[in-house]
């Protein structure tokens, strides 16, 4: 009995022995090996602090910046970032900071930027989420590697290519003219825009990308929107995976059922495309996204089958950078045509001289120039993202740089965007002739001047549906 004792106690010290070196080495070693290697390259940055890196002066400075009171038509940068926007003053375009143990190098050179969004050798790879921001993200087309996001991409190209969008426009024309109908009912009283925009583009996505009532979709987007809250709720909180594994916070409990609920949902939406086929009432599960997201559920073949989880992970993908893209763009747009008088009325007699009485259609969205100048200043001021990240999958030089694998990379949109190098001193004016003569001759032909849908094979499918 005594030597069984003698055993299990000898296997708990060798588990226990080989946590804690797993331990050291993942948030003491690499961390100091990483920033050893880019100091000696003159990468500069804050001091980094055992387990929690950074994290600890990031959530202090943004609460800071959330108290000072900001108006409009300020630079939004050091309130959106402040950080780095602290940090990229006080060390340079290009400096290393530390999420936990994890060092995120920030870049704001357009060459380098472009060289890591352009790469096709699968070098800079999606970062891996922590544990409760996969349960709002999944593993869908946005941090999916490989040949699953090679089959992943090619349904999302056969949904947004020409025809499939021409064939979504009576809808989105449908739903326009409802909401409106409505603001026609409420005139002389006050109008929750941003409000009136999350439930027009829940109603949009729902019906022209998965065939489903405005109910249907909108039970997930206020799923995804309290998993939202909570992801946000911590997203400077460090964490260490296998306590994780031992010991649940609340949020992630909670995170859990959401994304349970989420998942039943969708689930529900399947079982009705799935019961319109067998009670003979559809030949398809549909041309639209969620068809042939099913039909890829259903697929014979095992190499371009989707499993269940896969189907979700797709679709909150979709509800989630669909919705948020257009809603803040519809915002921004609608508060700076308010404010600029002069563009409203440009933009008002070109979409008369254009269409006339008709409603709006495809080929006649592409010659709307004034529209298209107004859309990407409102993206260049208040792009969807901030920044785009990446993970060293391999050593590999980058410009003058050797980067280390596991290594985070931040190209910074924001940075960019706001870059007075590249848009000259008015650079947070309000000003949609810089795009007069095309995005090429507004950014002096630097391609990785202007990222609101990224840039490479990883952009964004669904821009021109945005």
């Amino acid at each position: 009995m005594s030597g069984l004792m003698e055993l299990v106690i000898l296997v708990a010290c060798c588990f226990f022995l080989v946590t804690l070196i797993k331990f050291l080495y993942d948030y003491l070693w690499i961390p100091l090996l990483i920033q050893h290697i880019l100091n000696s390259q003159g990468i500069k940055g804050p001091s980094i602090r055992f387990i929690h890196g950074n994290n600890k002066e990031i959530a202090k400075m943004k609460q800071e910046a959330l108290g000072k009171p900001v108006a409009w038509t300020d630079d939004l940068f050091p309130r959106l970032q402040p950080h780095i926007y602290s940090w990229i003053n006080r060390y340079g375009k290009n400096f290393v900071y530390w999420d936990g143990a994890r060092a995120e190098l920030v870049i704001s050179e357009p060459e380098l930027v472009k060289e890591v969004l352009k790469n096709s050798e699968n070098i800079f790879q999606k970062v891996k989420l922590p544990e409760i921001s996969r349960k709002l993200m999944g593993n869908g087309l946005a941090f999916t590697e490989g040949e699953k996001w090679a089959k992943y991409r090619k349904l999302a190209n056969h949904t947004f290519h020409g025809e499939s969008l021409k064939n979504m426009t009576p809808a989105m024309i449908a739903s326009v003219e409802t909401m409106l109908e409505k603001w026609k009912g409420q005139e002389g009283q006050e109008i929750e825009v941003f409000q009136e925009f999350r439930l027009l583009t829940s109603e949009v996505i729902s019906k022209t990308a998965f065939g489903s009532s405005y109910l249907e979709g909108e039970k997930i987007f206020a799923l995804l929107y309290k998993l939202k809250i909570l992801v946000s709720r911590n997203m400077s909180k460090t964490t260490i995976p296998f306590i994780n594994k031992l010991w649940k916070s609340a949020d992630l409990l909670e995170s859990e059922k959401l994304a349970k609920g989420i998942q039943d949902c969708v689930m529900k939406i399947v079982k009705k495309r799935e019961d319109q086929v067998v009670n003979g009432e559809a030949d398809n599960f549909g041309n639209d996204f969620f068809g042939l997201l099913v039909n890829a559920y259903h697929d014979l073949d095992e190499k371009n089958r989707l499993s269940l989880q896969d189907l979700v992970d797709e679709c909150k993908t979709f509800y989630i950078a669909g919705q948020e893209t257009v809603n803040s763009l519809l915002g921004w747009i609608v508060l700076h045509l308010a404010m600029y008088g002069d563009w409203q009325e440009k933009a008002r007699r070109e979409v008369i001289d254009i269409f006339g009485n008709q409603n709006p259609h495809l080929e006649g969205i592409t010659k709307l120039k004034t529209m298209t100048m107004i859309i990407n200043e409102t993206l260049r001021l208040y792009g969807p993202s901030n920044g785009l990240a990446r993970t060293v999958a391999r050593e590999v030089q980058l410009g003058k740089l050797v980067l280390p694998a596991k290594l985070d990379i931040l190209p910074l949109n924001i940075g960019l965007h706001r870059d007075p190098h590249l848009w000259g001193d008015n650079v947070h004016l309000f000003k949609p002739e810089r795009f007069a003569d095309g995005i090429a001759k507004a950014t002096s032909y630097t391609v990785a001047a202007f990222l609101p849908f990224g840039l490479g094979p990883r952009s964004c499918v669904g821009m021109t549906f945005a």
